[in-house]
């Protein structure tokens, strides 16, 4: 459980987001949103306020947030524009794999300045003919002397543009049985052969930048391989998905509320028939399964949070929670529309959006297909007959 000064420090920095959500984001996210801005000031502001250390422990200068209270954080996020969620989750995804797997010399180098988000970035996982099977990557790295020679195309990374620094999946032995064996992590910095080819348009998920990156020649410094030893990188990529989906499993508990908000908000106001149609029982079913979807999505996502705490193995947990959540907020964002009507078609209104973000959420960090399929392993690995 948690005691009582934990609970007085994560009210204390929920309500210190909120106050920065309603201030500096809420008021400019409708127009950065429309135009597929970057939204640097407020970049700036999460650096100031620690953001991009939340996850990293206080003796690198992070501000060493348990993954419960980093939920909430991420949930309040998503409930006013889920795009800056993004631009901190990829990041702590590889600040958590040097963190967990990194050298002592790589924690000291890339930490602080993970922490302060002077280097910042993600994860350069997926390319253009490979997403959910990771063990498929070409890109491909070879050793010369003290650093090796990077060559290959990753595709959807997130912070790609505007950041500087990425945990990059290569294949250090291409002919390694089981492939895993053959796959290393690497921190890659922006510099010579590692170029931006293009910004990938997309239907929601606007403002933050998901690119296409090209490594020509690119040469990195045998010290950056994380761990310091190659055929790792599979196995620590996997453990910062975990985080990462229960991170998606909070934006869709986010997207999920800010649905339902809106809808109960709108079904009191407009009135149909000579009454709010709040009224109606037709209106009162969708608030009503909403509301349970929404507040489900939330308790799993907070059991998954807990357990990656204690330091289980929560891929399940995980699962489940990414899978339920963010269907919650692809439902929700539907019913939303429908109770708002041709409004809810507008862009005017905060539900288009949430309509045009929510699938992002079911695809994105392993689709929910797979989520299905990792949730029956799991069961039957821990269930033998």
């Amino acid at each position: 459980m948690q005691n009582h000064h934990d609970s007085t420090d994560e009210r204390l920095i929920l309500d210190s987001v909120d106050k920065f959500l309603a201030q500096e984001v809420a008021p400019v996210a409708w127009q950065l949103e429309h135009d597929d801005t970057y939204p640097i000031e407020i970049v700036e502001r999460m650096k100031e306020m620690g953001l991009f250390g939340c996850l990293i422990d206080p003796q690198y200068g992070g501000l060493g947030l348990s993954t419960s209270t980093y939920v909430k954080i991420i949930e309040h996020m998503s409930r006013v524009w889920m795009s800056i969620s993004g631009i901190i989750n990829s990041h702590l995804i590889m600040a958590v794999c040097v963190q967990k797997f990194g050298t002592q010399a790589q924690k000291d180098e890339f930490l602080p300045r993970f922490a302060t988000g002077e280097l910042r970035g993600g994860i350069a996982l997926t390319e253009p003919d490979c997403g959910t099977d990771l063990q498929a990557v070409r890109t491909l790295a070879k050793k010369v002397d003290d650093h090796y020679i990077i060559n290959g195309n990753k595709m959807w990374v997130s912070n790609g543009i505007e950041g500087n620094c990425f945990a990059l999946l290569v294949k250090t032995d291409p002919k390694a049985e089981p492939r895993h064996r053959g796959m290393s992590l690497f921190l890659a910095q922006k510099g010579p052969g590692f170029e931006v080819s293009r910004k990938l348009e997309k239907l929601g998920y606007k403002g933050i930048d998901s690119a296409e990156l090209v490594f020509q020649d690119y040469r990195v410094s045998a010290d950056h391989l994380i761990g310091g030893a190659e055929g790792r990188g599979l196995q620590m990529i996997l453990g910062g998905l975990e985080l990462g989906r229960i991170n998606v499993a909070a934006r869709g508990v986010g997207l999920a509320q800010a649905a339902l908000d809106e809808s109960v908000k709108y079904a009191q106001i407009r009135k149909t028939f000579g009454k709010p149609i709040a009224e109606h029982q037709a209106i009162q079913l969708k608030l009503g399964d909403m509301a349970t979807r929404t507040e489900a999505a939330r308790l799993l996502t907070h059991k998954a949070a807990e357990s990656f705490d204690r330091g289980e193995r929560c891929d399940m947990e995980a699962g489940m929670a990414k899978l339920f959540a963010t269907e919650a907020a692809l439902e929700n964002s539907m019913q939303a529309m429908r109770i708002h009507g041709g409004y809810g078609y507008s862009k005017e209104y905060l539900v288009e959006r949430l309509y045009r973000d929510a699938p992002l959420l079911v695809i994105g960090e392993g689709t929910n297909e797979l989520q299905r399929i990792i949730i029956a392993k799991q069961l039957i690995e821990r269930n033998p007959a």
